[in-house]
């Protein structure tokens, strides 16, 4: 009956499938499988299990089982494959196990000619943004609101003002990005009509005026010289990227919003894949085998500390490794197993920050998951897989200084009613006392004890020192912090590869901190245009 059913239902594409692992149930099942499709005359189709690509890879297969369940290898009741036989066949093994019935081999084909594997990726494709009584297109209501801000931000607009608000516009709207700026700021204002705290903008977001001028960012561009040029550039066209922090515990009431805004069928998180590193698949495997932690913890201490390291190249440096497994019995299996599993995905989560809105519902985009805790749709495809297939990623960071701060403000409004955080003096000299005495303990991005030790020696005085310290404490620029200390405090003569390079590196005492600086280098050493420039510091 149920075979008819199915039979009545997809017509000339329904089949009765056949599988072999050497199994004896399906010695059993196999000859009553092919007994129903001949009295109904449905084809058959042979096909087999596949957990793994090679015959070779079953061993790794169960460890991963074992990592997977919580379980060691040597325990008897654990979920466990019978045997080895759930690996990638080749035609000619297929041949071979069903040449019984070589109808089921043919019909393979015949289901590989029909299918087609076309995936439409039409590129990121924004969702609609619902414009308000009076305006008809999105690209006016961006020159309205732009135009309008700017006179509310500078008071009195100068032709340079207006100059660099025409110019971005101009880029903004001939790439078609309006619906994003759009987008972006109308969650940002119901945030702030909500009182849930909006951070004032960071990454190269903070360089357009036009965010500026419609509040999706608080820091002024002219003033601190800041290019669009490294948010957007015509001459390597990829979406623009505001990273927008709300306050931590508010967070999700702005993502309600927006999928209350756009529906719920429109709006999901993504997912991320944590991947079984060298150090991480080490010490799983090893718990599976039964290797003693201390064991476990002394093999991955030989493995070097670097974000990019394999076990390829810990071998390559570390001979002790290639002793150890040449030893054989366990330690054999052991970097046999990890060698196979490295890379591999260990666990699915969701993506911190980032939020997808589609244009249609989600489900015709991208595969979809459900968080069975919380109830939540996300992607199941990975951020760089999204915007292909046609989704925006959205950043909605949540930070806890926000929260901190909000909080502050509240108990200072106990006492001082009149309290306001936007007017407060960005050169207060008690503030910078504290601060040159390292005092920073939950200060965002100055908490480090190695930022409080550069804060006593730099010994800060205004916001750009805060800004130019907060930018050095990196890989790479970090080495030039000496350099940027001894030159600030005149305990060095600044100097400067070119006379030209003088007016962009003042500020920062002859040392390249910014990534606008190395924009304005290359525009001025080497004739770049600005959009030139951007994709040299991508590469860089």
């Amino acid at each position: 009956e149920r075979a008819l059913w199915f039979k009545n239902l997809f017509q000339d594409r329904y089949y009765i499938e056949i599988q072999d692992h050497g199994l004896e149930e399906q010695k059993r099942t196999n000859p009553l499988l092919v007994k129903i499709a001949k009295e109904l005359d449905i084809p058959l189709v042979c096909t087999n299990d596949c957990h793994y690509i090679d015959r070779e890879d079953a061993d790794a297969h169960d460890a991963l089982l074992c990592i997977g369940t919580g379980k060691k290898k040597s325990e008897e009741n654990r979920m466990r494959f019978p045997n080895d036989n759930f690996y990638f066949k080749s035609g000619e093994e297929m041949e071979e196990v069903f040449s019984w019935c070589p109808e089921a081999i043919e019909n393979t084909h015949k289901i590989a000619d029909r299918i087609n594997l076309e995936i439409k990726k039409p590129g990121p494709l924004l969702p609609v943004f619902k414009l308000p009584e009076g305006f008809t297109d999105p690209k006016e209501y961006l020159r309205y609101l732009s135009n309008e801000g700017l006179k509310e931000r500078y008071h009195t607009v100068t032709p340079e003002l207006q100059k660099r608000l025409d110019f971005e516009l101009n880029i903004i709207l001939g790439m078609d990005f309006q619906g994003y700026f759009l987008i972006v700021r109308d969650y940002i204002h119901w945030a702030k009509m909500h009182g849930i705290p909006v951070g004032p903008g960071r990454g190269s977001g903070a360089g357009s005026i036009v965010a500026y001028a419609i509040t999706i960012t608080d820091v002024d561009p002219m003033k601190y010289n800041l290019l669009f040029e490294r948010f957007l550039n015509p001459e390597r066209v990829s979406m623009p990227d505001f990273d927008i922090d709300f306050c931590f515990e508010r967070r999700g009431e702005v993502i309600d919003y927006v999928t209350e805004h756009y529906g719920k069928d429109r709006v999901g998180q993504i997912a991320t894949f944590g991947t079984l590193k060298a150090k991480a698949v080490v010490k799983d495997v090893a718990r599976v085998l039964d290797i003693p932690y201390e064991e476990a913890n002394a093999i991955c201490k030989l493995i070097p500390d670097d974000p990019k390291m394999n076990l390829t190249k810990a071998f390559e440096q570390e001979p002790k490794l290639t002793e150890m497994e040449e030893k054989g019995g366990i330690y054999k299996q052991l970097f046999d197993i990890t060698r196979r599993l490295e890379g591999l995905n260990r666990h699915t989560s969701t993506h911190a920050a980032g939020v997808v809105i589609g244009q249609e519902p989600l489900i015709n985009y991208v595969p979809l998951c459900c968080d069975s805790k919380t109830g939540a749709i996300s992607t199941q495809y990975t951020m760089d897989q999204i915007e292909p297939c046609g989704l925006v990623k959205m950043d909605f960071l949540g930070l806890k200084t926000l929260t901190l701060i909000k909080h502050t403000v509240d108990l200072i409004h106990k006492t001082n009613p009149d309290f306001d955080i936007n007017t407060i003096d960005e050169e207060d000299p008690k503030t910078f006392e504290m601060l040159c005495k390292g005092d920073s303990a939950c200060i965002f991005q100055f908490e480090s004890a190695g930022m409080q030790k550069i804060l006593r020696e730099a010994a800060p005085h205004n916001i750009e020192d805060l800004v130019a310290l907060n930018a050095l404490y990196r890989p790479g620029p970090m080495a030039y912090i000496p350099q940027y200390v001894d030159c600030k405090l005149g305990k060095k003569p600044i100097e400067y590869a070119d006379p030209e390079l003088e007016p962009i590196l003042k500020t920062t005492y002859g040392v390249i901190v910014y990534q606008e600086q190395v924009m304005q280098v290359a525009q001025i050493i080497a004739g770049y245009t600005l959009g030139e420039a951007d994709i040299l510091r991508r590469i860089m």
